[in-house]
Order: C-alpha cells, then sequence, then structure tokens
C-alpha cells in the first residue's frame, strides 16, 4: 500500500506549483513539504523590529502600512509608488514601479506580511517590488474572538524570492485538508511512555497551531521523531555490517616481534584500545572501530598493531591519508617503527599521484602482488589500476578529509568484506557520536605518552594591538636562537588562492573579520611584547596583517627581509609544489636544516619534528577550532615545550575571535570540540556536511538534544533487537525508507 506522504506535491497543488516548489525549494513529495517546517511563528498584532533587519538578505516581516505616496519616474514614464511600513519605532520602504493599483491596494493602518530583499538606498533600507500579503479585517461583535484572531500564531517558512512564506503556507493547508489520516512511525508503548503527540497531530499542530503551546509540543514531538529514526536506521546499519563474513585476522610472530622490541611502554589508553580492535580483528564479521585521541597520544602505533595482526594472517593493509605530506610521513614513521628486518619483510610501500611513472608501477606491483603488506596512500589509492592481492584492513586517517564514497571505493578492493579502523585526532561530542557515527564502535586515547612537553597558547589581537606583530618575530627568533625550529602558518598560498590540498573547513569561517588598521600611536606592550616593536614590522606583508589572507609566498619573502631572521634558512611547504619539492623541504626541516617553515594546512596532522618548538598561525581566525587544535599539536613534540601563538586580526567578541580564545584556552581537545560544537551551533548531523545534499533532519540540534539522541538510541535498540527487520512495525520500517531516502541510505551503508 502506498502512503500518502509518498504521493507528488503535483498531484494535489497542481503542476506549476509543484515545480517552482521542486525547483526553488527541493520539495518534491507531500512528506517533503509537511517536513519543511516554520522557522518561526508571528502574529497580527505583533511587529517586526525593523531597525534589525540585515542588508543584502531576504526577509519575511509583519508591519503596518503608515503612508503611500505615488510620483513619476523623472528619466522615463511611468511612476513609482512608495509605501512606508513602520513598527512603531523603524520605518522600511516598499518601492514598485509602474503599479499604481499598489497605491489602492495598501492603506494606511493595514497590516500584512510583506517578503523581499533588503536593500540600501541613499541610507534608507528598502524594499524593491516585495511580496506581501495583507491580513484584512476582523469585524466579529465578540471581542475575545477577535483578540484570539489577533494573537493566532502565523507559521513563517523558510522562503526564496520565487516562492513566499504565505505561499508555503497555503500549499501545506490544501495538503492537510487533502490526506487521510497518518500512520505513526512510533510504537504506541514509547509513544504514551514519552507523552508525545500522535504523528499526524503533531504534523496538523507544528504547521496550524492555535496557540504557542500548540506548536512547542508539536515539535518536541516532530524532534524525538528525527533522533528516533536517525538511530533505528543507524542501528540496523550496524546489524547489518556485522552480518558480513570477513577474515579473522590474529596476532603472530611479527607481532611479538614489534612488542618485543618497543622501547618504550605503551600507555594504559594505548594497551586498552589495542585489546579492543585485536578481539574484533579476530573475528569472522568486520571490524567497524573509530579510535578518536588528542594530538600525540599514539593513536598510529595502535594502527600498526592492527596492521601487523593483519600480516601475521597473511593479510594487507591500506592506509589512507589525506595529503602527501602526510603519507610520505606515515610511511617514513612506519618504517623506523618496525625497525629494519621487519620493515624489509612487511615492505611498507607509498602510493601517491606524485609519484613518477616507474615508481608508480613499482608500487602498484608490489600491491597487487601482495609484496607489500603494508600500502600508505592519498586518493591515489582508490584508482581503478590499484588492486590488492587481500586486502585486510582498510586504516582511515583523519575521517573528516574525506567523502563516505571515498573510503567505500578502498573498502571494496578486498575479496571479502576488510575491517575498518577509522582514526581521528579531532575528538569528537558523544551526540556527535551517537549520530553521524552511530553506526561504529567508538574507542577514545585520552592518555598522552610519558615525556610530551605542555604547549603554550597566545593569541595576538592585531585588531587592537597591531603593533605585537613585531614582537611575535622577535619571541620567534629567540626560539631559534636556542637551536628550536619554527612554524608559520599561513591559510593561502598567494594572494586570492587559498590552500589547495584538502585542508577540512571543520568551522564556519568568518572571512568578513576586517583587517586591522593601523596603530594611531605607539603599541602598548603586552604579555608577548618586549620593549621595542621589531624591525621593518611596519614595513612588511607581516604587519597587521594588512593583506585580506596572509599568503604563503608573501611571508616567506617577507620573513627572509627581516632581520631578525638574518642568516636564518627559510622555506615554504604548500599543496602546489610537486611531490618530490615537498619530501626534499620536510626532510630538510626534519634534519634541522630549515629553521623556519612557512607552509599551509598540508602540516596540519601527522608531521613529527620533535625541535620544532614553535607555531605561529597567521590569520587564525581563518581557521576552525579543531584545525587550530591540530596545528598547535605539531609542537612541544620533544624534549622542549612548545609555544603557539595565534595572529588574529578580528574584532573582539566576534565569533572568530571567540574560536581562536577558546583554543588558546585549553589544551584538551574533547572540551574543544565540545565548545566548537557550541560555537557553531551545528544542526546538520547527517546531510550536506557529510553526503553533499540537503539533510531529512530538521529540528535535532547536536549541541542541545544530547539527553534526547540518547533517550532514543537506547530506545530505537530495544525496537531493533527485538524486531531486526521491522516486520512487526511497518510503519517505522516505511519511515525509515522515506526519511533516509536513496542518497542518504547509501550514506549510511558506506559510513
Amino acid at each position: 500500500m502506498v502512503s500518502p506522504l509518498d504521493a507528488k506535491l503535483s498531484t494535489l497543488l497542481g503542476g506549476r506549483t509543484a515545480s517552482a516548489f521542486e525547483r526553488n525549494l527541493g520539495l518534491v513529495t507531500v512528506a517533503d513539504l509537511l517536513a519543511y517546517y516554520p522557522r518561526r511563528y508571528a502574529r497580527r498584532g505583533e511587529l517586526t523590529n525593523l531597525a534589525a533587519l540585515p542588508v543584502d538578505e531576504n526577509v519575511t516581516i509583519v508591519a503596518e502600512v503608515l503612508d503611500v505616496r505615488e510620483r513619476p519616474m523623472r528619466q522615463r514614464r511611468g511612476s513609482i509608488v512608495e509605501v512606508r511600513i513602520g513598527d512603531g519605532a523603524g520605518v522600511l520602504t516598499l518601492t514598485f514601479f509602474n503599479q499604481p493599483w499598489r497605491a489602492r491596494e495598501l492603506q494606511p493602518g493595514s497590516r500584512g506580511i510583506f517578503a523581499g530583499k533588503v536593500t540600501d538606498y541613499r541610507g534608507a533600507k528598502q524594499l524593491a517590488h516585495p511580496d506581501y500579503e495583507l491580513f484584512g479585517a476582523r469585524e466579529e461583535a465578540d471581542a475575545e474572538a477577535a483578540r484570539a484572531w489577533a494573537e493566532l500564531p502565523i507559521p513563517i517558512y523558510p522562503a526564496t524570492s520565487a516562492v513566499a512564506s504565505w505561499q508555503v503556507q497555503k500549499a501545506v493547508g490544501v495538503v492537510l485538508d487533502a490526506i487521510p489520516p497518518l500512520d505513526d512511525p512510533i510504537p504506541a508503548e514509547l509513544r504514551r511512555g514519552r507523552e508525545l503527540l500522535d504523528y499526524a497531530r503533531a504534523i496538523e499542530l507544528v504547521h496550524r497551531p492555535h496557540d504557542d503551546a500548540d506548536w512547542r509540543l508539536a515539535r518536541e514531538t516532530l524532534r524525538f521523531h528525527e533522533a528516533f529514526l536517525l538511530q533505528a536506521a543507524l542501528l540496523q546499519q550496524r546489524a547489518r555490517l556485522r552480518s558480513l563474513e570477513a577474515v579473522p585476522r590474529l596476532p603472530g610472530p611479527l607481532s611479538a616481534r614489534f612488542d618485543a622490541a618497543l622501547p618504550f611502554t605503551l600507555t594504559d589508553d594505548q594497551r586498552r584500545v589495542g585489546e579492543q580492535i585485536a578481539a574484533e580483528l579476530a573475528q569472522p564479521a568486520p571490524m567497524n572501530r573509530l579510535v578518536q585521541g588528542e594530538v600525540g597520544s599514539g593513536k598510529t602505533l595502535v594502527a600498526l598493531r592492527a596492521m601487523l595482526a593483519v600480516a601475521d594472517s597473511g593479510g594487507q593493509s591500506a592506509l589512507l591519508a589525506p595529503t602527501e605530506v602526510l603519507a610520505v610521513q606515515h610511511v617514513r614513521s612506519i618504517v623506523r617503527a618496525l625497525g629494519p628486518d621487519l620493515a624489509a619483510e612487511l615492505r611498507p610501500t607509498l602510493l601517491t599521484g606524485g609519484m613518477g611513472a616507474a615508481e608508480r608501477r613499482k608500487a602498484l606491483l608490489a600491491t597487487i602482488s601482495g609484496s607489500a603488506r603494508i600500502v600508505v596512500g592519498t586518493h591515489a589509492l582508490l584508482g581503478e589500476k590499484v588492486d590488492f592481492l587481500d586486502l585486510g584492513l582498510v586504516v582511515v586517517d583523519e575521517q573528516h578529509r574525506f567523502g563516505v564514497d571515498q573510503r567505500e571505493t578502498l573498502r571494496r578492493k578486498g575479496l571479502r568484506p576488510p575491517h575498518v579502523l577509522v582514526l581521528t585526532a579531532t575528538p569528537i561530542p558523544r551526540t556527535v557520536a551517537m549520530t553521524v557515527f552511530g553506526d561504529l564502535d567508538v574507542s577514545t586515547i585520552r592518555e598522552l605518552p610519558a615525556g610530551r612537553r605542555p604547549i603554550e597558547s597566545h593569541v595576538v589581537p592585531l585588531a587592537e594591538r597591531p603593533g605585537w606583530i613585531g614582537r611575535v618575530w622577535e619571541r620567534t627568533a629567540e626560539e631559534l636562537a636556542e637551536g628550536r625550529q619554527a612554524f608559520v602558518v599561513c591559510p593561502a598560498i598567494e594572494a586570492a588562492v587559498p590552500e589547495d590540498d584538502g585542508a577540512p573547513d571543520d568551522a564556519t569561517r568568518d572571512d568578513t573579520a576586517p583587517a586591522p588598521a593601523p596603530p594611531a600611536a605607539p603599541p602598548e606592550p603586552g604579555p608577548l611584547v618586549g620593549a621595542r616593536e621589531g624591525p621593518d614590522a611596519s614595513e612588511t606583508v607581516l604587519a597587521g596583517a594588512a593583506a585580506p589572507r596572509a599568503a604563503v609566498l608573501d611571508v616567506l619573502e617577507s620573513l627572509r627581509r627581516t632581520p631578525a631572521f638574518a642568516g636564518r634558512r627559510i622555506e615554504a611547504l604548500h599543496g602546489r609544489l610537486p611531490a618530490e619539492e615537498k619530501e626534499a623541504v620536510m626532510r630538510a626541516f626534519a634534519a634541522g636544516d630549515v629553521d623556519v617553515l612557512v607552509a599551509t594546512t598540508v602540516i596540519e596532522v601527522g608531521v613529527d619534528v620533535p625541535n620544532a618548538s614553535t607555531m605561529v598561525v597567521l590569520d587564525a581566525d581563518r581557521f576552525g577550532v579543531s584545525q587550530l587544535h591540530q596545528l598547535r599539536g605539531r609542537v612541544g613534540r620533544g624534549s622542549v615545550p612548545g609555544l603557539c601563538l595565534f595572529v588574529t586580526g578580528a574584532p573582539a567578541g566576534s565569533l572568530a575571535r571567540e574560536r581562536v580564545e577558546a583554543v588558546a584556552s585549553t589544551l584538551d581537545g574533547f572540551e574543544l570540540a565540545q565548545r566548537d560544537l557550541e560555537l557553531r551551533q551545528e544542526g546538520d548531523v547527517l546531510g550536506s556536511v557529510q553526503s553533499g545534499r540537503r539533510s531529512s533532519l530538521r529540528l535535532l540540534r547536536v549541541a542541545r538534544d544530547g539527553d534526547l539522541i540518547a533517550e532514543a538510541r537506547a530506545l530505537a535498540a530495544g525496537v531493533v533487537e527485538a524486531d531486526p527487520g521491522l516486520e512487526r512495525h511497518a510503519a517505522l520500517r516505511e519511515a525509515l525508507t522515506r526519511r533516509l531516502d536513496e542518497s542518504e541510505r547509501d550514506f549510511l551503508a558506506k559510513a
């Protein structure tokens, strides 16, 4: 039986309206429209604060007509109707060209909803040719009824210039009046236990509430629906993955030799997570585990021990890294960790897109023949010509840098489903782990190896203290004088050319932060500032971050001209360099032959140079919280403490500045992950971020709804465990099919 929710909108609204809804809002079916919830509610008696309207944005407002004026145009034939509307304090002008009937329709004193794009004309805000709907008169003798009508909540929907909010409202009304009763996907006993509305009633009240209590209760019910359906889908997927048949992989002589030769003792967390992984590798079902841990906590070592267990059983492991720099670094560190004998037996092999033809052929042959037991590569591992003899383990490093399709492409190269181990140094808040990674088992490594030195972090606020940039370079030069090395990180390669090596965009970027103006007076000294400014500070691109975006090539030349760095070797590293040049620069830096490395985020993860003590991040507000935390983790990895200077021109109190200050305030990545979530107010836990399209989720907010998500997961687990195929829960089964459409189901199958 076909659900009324699956009906096309064209069958109820007509072809023209349905086409407009699909083209402008992406709504195709009845289910799509009914899940297009109002973003807020207004009242006929309530006016919008016009003074707060943002320029150049589409708005929907409630206002009163103040006066109307019609005048002829000066340069051409025709007339202009100018209508002033107000909220009792502010005034907005509506402008209509050659539409004289507007003057008769928009009478002073009438109220309505007005929608359009706010523009600025000679210092005054206006809407040109806005859409509107007037409320009309209400003349009931019953004053109480008139008051109720004036206070009836009006749903305001997300709208576009082509589809106004009230057009959505009318379409929803037509659909609600036409469709039969809707089945509820939430089992009745769960609904009663949580005192939820039934689904049909919740849909009715979220779109046509009689008072505020109606829509609030409806939204609570629908929020639980979203959490429950998502968790049921993830738990079903988890059960499906566990039903597949994999080759058990048991540790043997190779693993024993490696462990016996370790020059240090594993941390308790490394040992515990290693035991979890070993137990799952030994099972005939594929492991699907996410290991999250602080920067430098030893996740790669845990992954290497898993690779050795696979090699002991004759299998191969593939490690997918996001950049060539990191892939090369992984091969180098794996060879060093294995030692010459084990490395000769396992033949760790590098495969990247920047390799020469002969070198690439050699790597492909080692991979397909099985002689390379460990293959490390970038996206090149995903190529059609890359085949494995016996792929037993897929390791994905820095999972947020890859799409789901890329991970699935690599997994499918196994003759039988390989085990999968996903690593991330970006700690994941509990609620995100339950949502985006709800079908994976999650392990956490919090403990850092002995000997790691603390990192001192400071914000350099150029918006208020532009002269402090001189002290940044003096302080860096002082570290160099102690025989140490430094990173300088920029968000771009050259002016107007951002980094192109796959850096993540894990935060809402604020690219509008103004560059600080030159100081009007000598700068005041502060915690990082000595008695004088650095020489040349005001003459180079380094002073005050005058450029829109600090760029590697500009900063490189400026530093080379700065007297404080006279005699120092300063080199650049970025994603556009040829692979062999990147490798040569990194080798020189690791060997101590380069004093300062000016780079983009290609050095964000995996780069391990114990002698590097200083990290300067220019335009730090251009990076996300997790990126800044990752970058900071490149220093303090040896016997000397680390120093991290976050240079930012973002003004105090801005969201961009808050992100930078949050990172500087703590070294705890898990605390930062939660803080980042709160700053971003991330509500899309499944949609465009992961699958590249609009999500089926509308009301869940990860930062706010953690307890609800946890409760929904526990309840969904009971239902799925008792009825894995949902044979006794037909409405839930249909809802999962509908709400998690084909592309999202594909996403879940690959995650």
